[in-house]
């Protein structure tokens, strides 16, 4: 009887979450993950170790700090499961990121280097971070509506000013971003349609919508000076839910995700449409394990974002 090879793809998780704590024991338990914060703190003259391990929430929660935070963390708990193969199911076939979470994927993938991703996505940070300052916005989820029906109620609101859906999370969940009076008027629309729940977001802007024009202009900027490879596995990229594979595509990708729709349960259903049925959550939280329950509740999800969730895997292997 022949074994089934199994297909694993990696996936990263994006703004949101991250928490006071998140890294720490790999910091404290492997010289890897330690050399990778210590590296970090260097590029950006920022010690971000401590604002990952006792900062106050209200400061990691910052665009511009969370950003950076999020990218080291997962990425330090990535080159554990790299150096030490007894704890890791074999190599990725891709690789998929949340938002700030495609740029941990590229790194994994190999089309960009650490470095020049830490300073990237500080800088994404920084640039979000002005354009909510300028243009304050926010975003709403809404749950228990189709995509279509929120899209329609966008639709609706759109001649009077900006608003669209923005995240995809999952098939009856879509979070929808853009100016608070039109989100007030769309969150009204979406129970009187039948949504089961309309929670505001705790974010500070209008992320992946029009009002981030200005911000995606200027990555735009900052990612033609930057190196750019063939990933060594595709890369599935939020603005379509298609791979990305050349240079020139990434970097078109990424700057125009930052006001594009995220459509994640796309991309996961590519993966899983392409034979994909092992995946690793790489990073602080388990919001992606969660979503995947909701995508597809038959496919292995397995979240490390703690040494104890490390070990474990590695005694299951």
């Amino acid at each position: 009887m022949v074994e089934r090879v199994r297909k694993t793809a990696l996936l990263f998780p994006g703004q949101g979450s991250q928490y006071v704590g998140m890294g720490k024991d790999f910091y404290t338990h492997f010289k890897e993950a330690r050399e990778i914060f210590n590296l970090a703190n260097e590029i950006l003259g920022l010690d971000i170790a401590a604002l990952c391990f006792q900062g106050k929430q209200e400061e990691l929660n910052k665009t511009s700090v969370c950003q950076p935070a999020i990218l080291v963390t997962s990425l330090a708990i990535l080159e554990v499961l790299k150096r030490n193969p007894s704890g890791f199911a074999g190599e990725c076939q891709a690789a998929a990121g949340l938002s700030l979470g495609e740029y941990t994927a590229h790194v994994a993938a190999g089309s960009m280097t650490f470095q020049d991703a830490v300073r990237l996505v500080y800088k994404r940070g920084l640039f979000m971070q002005e354009a909510c300052n300028v243009n304050p916005g926010g975003m709403v989820s809404i749950i228990g509506l189709e995509d279509k029906k929120v899209e329609q109620i966008c639709a609706e609101m759109m001649p009077m000013g900006v608003l669209c859906a923005a995240n995809y999370n999952s098939p009856g969940q879509v979070v929808i971003s853009g100016e608070k009076p039109l989100l007030e008027k769309a969150s009204v629309l979406a129970k009187e349609r039948g949504a089961r729940i309309v929670v505001p977001l705790k974010v500070d802007g209008a992320f992946h919508s029009d009002l981030m024009i200005p911000a995606s202009d200027k990555l735009a900027r900052e990612l033609e000076a930057t190196p750019v490879s063939k990933p060594h596995v595709p890369v599935v990229a939020n603005i379509h839910a298609r791979y990305v594979r050349e240079p020139d595509e990434i970097k078109a990708s990424l700057s125009k995700q930052l006001n594009s729709p995220v459509r994640w349960h796309q991309s996961i259903a590519l993966l899983i449409q392409n034979g994909f049925d092992q995946f690793y959550e790489i990073g602080p939280g388990k919001t992606l394990a969660g979503l995947m329950k909701r995508i597809d509740a038959t496919r292995e999800i397995k979240s490390i974002d703690t040494v104890a969730a490390f070990e474990d895997i590695g005694k299951s292997i």
